[in-house]
């Protein structure tokens, strides 16, 4: 699969920092430039912000991160990079003669997509001298975590560049829709205008406030949307009979006025004070800064839990999710098994928002969490990769005492090591620690039970070759280490 090498960023606003970051995030190295002097502290501050949502999102292992340079000129910055992508505001000439100087600086097959919300990209690529390669790839806000790029062509846009692009967007775990017309505004933000007209027309008219508007968005149809959209949403409201029976029952009603989707609101100066103080009431408590990272956290508990639906297959959104991480975890290094008679140093882990309660303190599962993960770095260790489950064979947890000694708090980074007690092969008997790095506090140990099983089979078997040969000096060489404390325990068991 094609991949992105090395990206450029002209402008480092909202967007355009946040395509950094999802750059960096996939690996890639990125040249930014923006002639805005505060722009190196703003992209900084979307970069963090990013890295804290990626450290909630996932614990597949991400790349090394790529490197941010600031580059003193457009000419500078596209020099060597194959994805160019634009960000500067929304004015036509403006976009147009930058994208202009991008074509004449860059080399002649790099991409160049843009990040208008709107503009027709054959109204952008009208100068160019290779406008077969570039294009619209309007993003959503943030970049790094929606994973959507509206993928829109010009009249000398190629077909093949399109795809090229959706492709390089996979590595970075985007999802490229290539829409068929060049249409003003494409399909997201159309879908979008018409909402928020009808949406201001609601408040002018004093019908609710924006906190009720939003409660009734987030509350009801947002949550389905999320996951189906609204074709597949309504083809479940239309029962048994289908799309087919929903549409007529329901179709008539396009036709009522219920809405005002043809008139425009007059946004007078009235209407944008109220619009503001009411946002003001409803948000203002709140920093941005602090609203984005609220924001993410949502996000990723979605994406999250759409990623566990459909018995483990995920869907929608949270599909993409496991797929980028499928490829993440085929494209890691693939781990050594060295045996030596000190515990496995399996795993690092940092305490995110989303795994703490009410007192900053992490969550009980979360503990049988990290010895989970620690579990699964020790079958990765043996070559108990996602092939290997694919070929019908893997290991399952059949038994785990997990007991807490202290406690872990936010932005603690966290290692769990592990000792294998007598086991076959067959069987996997370990014993785990949980530490906090920092001091190496002991907070948490576990003891677990493994049983490598056929799927086709339907039970317990031995592994194969490939594995024992990688697991069994393992085994030799803590056989001889003396049992862990704690070792053997049952609930309630009196300590001493």
């Amino acid at each position: 699969m094609s991949k992105i090498t090395k990206a450029a960023c002209i402008g480092g606003g909202v967007i355009g920092g946040a395509w950094a970051a999802r750059f960096i995030l996939g690996g890639i190295d990125v040249n930014m430039y923006d002639p805005h002097p505060e722009a190196e502290r703003i992209v900084g501050e979307v970069m963090a912000n990013a890295e804290r949502a990626y450290a909630m999102l996932t614990m597949a292992p991400l790349p090394p991160k790529g490197k941010l340079t600031f580059s003193k000129s457009i000419e500078e910055a596209v020099q060597g990079a194959d994805w160019i992508q634009e960000s500067v505001p929304e004015r036509l000439e403006l976009k147009r003669g930058v994208i202009t100087q991008i074509d004449a600086s860059a080399d002649p097959k790099a991409l160049i997509g843009s990040s208008t919300s709107g503009l027709m990209p054959t109204d952008l690529q009208r100068d160019m001298k290779y406008p077969e390669r570039m294009f619209v790839a309007h993003p959503y806000n943030p970049v790094y975590l929606l994973p959507l790029a509206e993928l829109v062509g010009g009249q000398k846009t190629t077909r093949a560049t399109l795809d090229d692009a959706k492709a390089r967007l996979a590595t970075i775990g985007m999802k490229g829709v290539i829409i068929n017309k060049e249409i003003e505004a494409f399909v997201g933000d159309r879908l979008l205008e018409a909402v928020w007209r009808e949406g201001l027309w609601l408040i002018k008219d004093d019908i609710c406030d924006t906190e009720t508007l939003d409660d009734v968005i987030r509350y009801s149809f947002g949550m389905r949307w999320a996951q189906m959209g609204m074709f597949e949403t309504y083809r479940i409201a239309g029962g048994e009979a289908g799309m087919r029976h929903f549409i007529a029952q329901f179709g008539p009603c396009l036709s009522w006025p219920w809405t005002k989707l043809t008139d425009v609101v007059d946004l007078t100066e009235e209407l944008v004070d109220k619009i503001a103080n009411q946002s003001d009431a409803q948000s203002g408590a709140y920093g941005i800064r602090e609203l984005e990272r609220i924001r993410d956290e949502n996000l990723v508990g979605i994406m999250q839990t759409l990623k566990g639906s459909n018995g483990g297959r995920g869907w929608g959104a949270g599909k993409l999710l496991a797929e980028f991480e499928s490829h993440l975890w085929a494209n890691a290094p693939k781990p050594e098994a060295k045996a030596g008679k000190d515990p496995l140093n399996l795993l690092e882990i940092k305490v995110n928002p989303s795994w703490v309660d009410y007192n900053n303190h992490m969550t009980e599962y979360r503990y049988t969490q990290c010895f989970a993960d620690g579990s699964d770095a020790l079958l990765r260790l043996i070559g108990v990769d996602m092939e290997y489950v694919a070929d019908g064979h893997s290991y399952y947890t059949v038994e785990s005492h997990v007991r807490l000694l202290d406690e872990a708090k936010l932005g603690d980074n966290l290692v769990v090591t592990m000792q294998i007690l007598p086991s076959d092969g067959k069987k996997v008997h370990s014993f785990m620690w949980l530490r906090r790095a920092s001091d190496g506090a002991l907070l948490s140990t576990c003891e677990h039970l493994m049983l490598h099983v056929s799927s086709k089979e339907g039970k317990s078997v031995p592994p194969l070759p490939s594995v024992l040969e990688k697991l069994q000096p393992l085994i030799d060489a803590h056989a001889g280490l003396p049992l862990p404390e704690g070792a053997g325990r049952h609930v309630g068991q009196k300590r001493g």
